[in-house]
């Protein structure tokens, strides 16, 4: 299915699907006796799928922002891999996988990468059709909270040394954005000032992260920073702050497209409900034959007032 363009902004140069925290349980044990994440997991491939059967995304890439399992268990990454390969490769999508703070390198390099089991850090540097894509592991072993440790800031300084031809967009789990719940505070990413750093003057558009379990936007260092909202449980946020706790619900995942001019950021939710029929392909069609004033017209004018 070839983009409309019925407006002023070209089609998206690259599409991203940004996921995160499946905090997945070996033989599927539910998450503090409760959550099933991977049946949650299960059902945002689906929807995901969905929107891919139907034309709607054609994923560059499907990036998962840390919190892959709940305690490391080698099991759990494996299952991990079984659930999401199959669908990235129908998608002809690679899949980037970020590590956070429930992870663990050993387990996580060897069970879901492939590589040595030790605890380097897990970073990487892809390219998708001249959009650069960095991931940082932000895990601090034997703790909760983030950190960008001195010598991924440099070898993070000498990748951006030189620019790529659609910029470049980070991927970390702890995001760099302060948070009105109290608990995320003690977890937080440490050292702000020193990425900030490292990012000011290079070609980095966005940042994408995790942690929260809620979705959340901001800047950092002049970027654009959005957070995506787990698929296992989410924060109920409307509670107050000090109050905020876990739900069974709002699960979503977010659909990032990188424009020459802008990169978005849209919400996605995992659950769906019949969709009313006005904006129908027959309407679409309509619309497709009319030159744009014809549409102007059809469309944004009002209809006359009584």
């Amino acid at each position: 299915m070839t983009p409309m363009q019925f407006g002023q902004h070209a089609p998206a140069q690259r599409t991203i699907v940004h996921l995160s925290d499946t905090h997945l349980l070996a033989r599927n044990a539910p998450l503090g006796g409760r959550y099933d994440t991977e049946a949650n997991l299960a059902r945002t491939l689906e929807r995901l799928e969905q929107l891919a059967a139907d034309g709607t995304v054609r994923p560059d890439a499907l990036v998962f922002t840390g919190d892959l399992t709940e305690l490391g268990e080698p099991e759990a990454y494996v299952r991990l891999r079984e659930l999401v390969e199959p669908v990235a490769a129908r998608m002809g999508a690679p899949i980037v996988w970020v590590a956070g703070n429930h992870d663990e390198r050993p387990e996580m390099r060897r069970d879901l990468l492939g590589l040595p089991a030790d605890e380097t850090p897990v970073t990487g540097v892809w390219d998708l059709g001249g959009l650069r894509l960095i991931a940082l592991d932000s895990s601090v072993p034997g703790w909760h909270h983030g950190a960008i440790d001195a010598a991924q800031q440099e070898w993070l300084r000498g990748v951006l040394s030189t620019p790529a031809p659609l910029g470049t967009i980070l991927a970390l789990h702890h995001p760099p954005l302060p948070s009105h719940v109290p608990l995320f505070e003690i977890l937080e990413l440490q050292d702000h000032a020193a990425l900030a750093e490292v990012l000011v003057g290079t070609d980095v558009r966005a940042i994408l992260a995790g942690h929260l379990h809620y979705s959340m936007s901001g800047t950092f260092a002049g970027v654009p920073v959005s957070v995506a909202a787990a698929s296992c449980y989410t924060m109920d946020v409307a509670r107050p702050p000090q109050r905020v706790n876990g739900m069974d619900a709002g699960q979503s995942f977010h659909l990032v497209h990188v424009y020459e001019h802008t990169i978005t950021h849209t919400v996605v939710p995992v659950d769906q409900e019949d969709p009313a029929a006005f904006f129908s392909p027959e309407w679409y069609a309509r619309m497709a034959q009319l030159t744009p004033a014809q549409r102007l017209e059809a469309f944004s004018r009002k209809p006359p007032r009584a």
